[in-house]
């Protein structure tokens, strides 16, 4: 596609959504079109970009949204939904990085798949992507190791353990044969008793302004493999949504992951 893609950012004046606009100035391959935020926003009707004549301003519905080619949403439950409806009505593309929605809401999400292009991913951190491979090897081929998972992200996150930790938890736990809703430990106090062999224990770490750290440790006897990644910069983020947004504009409907565009890049 020569021109530009059309996007539109649900969630844009969130963390997320504000690394994303900070990017879009110097991205070429994309044309801001509209910027999504919630009824009753001190941020409807102001100018996205400020000190710029042509800037778009927020909005608090789709009502006028010109036709983008893809959105990208990093928003709650609820706005994801109304996203949803939208890239439904007009066959858009969805890129999301929404987590904690509930099981109604993934069924929505894996019906519209069958319409349009979805791809979500609760990080869009390239060296998350890795992780998850590395994690799913390291499993498989140490399989009587116990698993633990541990987490930490800033104060104001809402859903404990992290959408990336419930990921790699998954990732584990196929590449064991078993399922995450069998294996899983979510919390230990009192007397808990012996570990259950072929459990995965999760841990969760709240505070500060932490971006994102994950850690999966293998523990044997006698020794210990330790995977993890650490995110410094929210921006790693963003740039990885656009990347997924360029990718995604043109596929065919399903749900697609960010391996698959690491596995085959513009």
């Amino acid at each position: 596609m020569s021109r530009p893609l059309r996007l539109a950012i649900s969630g844009a004046s969130g963390r997320m959504g504000r690394a994303l606009l900070s990017l879009l100035g110097d991205d070429t391959r994309f044309e801001l079109v509209h910027a999504m935020v919630a009824p009753g926003s001190a941020h409807t009707g102001q100018p996205v970009f400020v000190g710029r004549a042509d800037s778009l301003r927020y909005a608090h519905d789709w009502m006028h949204a010109p036709a983008p080619d893809v959105v990208i949403d990093f928003s709650g439950p609820a706005a994801l939904a109304t996203a949803l409806d939208y890239c439904l009505m007009h066959g858009t593309a969805l890129v999301s990085g929404t987590t904690g929605i509930d099981a109604a809401l993934e069924t929505r999400l894996a019906d519209a798949s069958k319409r349009i292009a979805i791809l979500r991913a609760a990080n869009f951190s390239l060296g998350v992507v890795l992780l998850k491979r590395l994690l799913r090897e390291a499993a498989a081929a140490l399989p009587g190791w116990d698993l633990e998972i541990v987490e930490a992200h800033h104060g104001r996150k809402q859903d404990a353990p992290s959408g990336t930790a419930l990921a790699l938890g998954h990732a584990a736990a196929a590449a064991r044969h078993t399922t995450l809703e069998a294996a899983a430990v979510y919390s230990r106090e009192g007397q808990t008793g012996k570990r259950v062999d072929g459990s995965i224990g999760f841990a969760v770490v709240r505070g500060g302004d932490i971006v994102g750290e994950h850690m999966a440790m293998l523990i044997g006897q006698g020794e210990r493999l330790e995977l993890g990644h650490r995110a410094t910069d929210r921006s790693i983020f963003a740039r990885g949504a656009l990347q997924a947004a360029h990718w995604l504009v043109g596929r065919a409907p399903g749900q697609w992951q960010l391996d698959d565009v690491i596995a085959t890049p513009h």
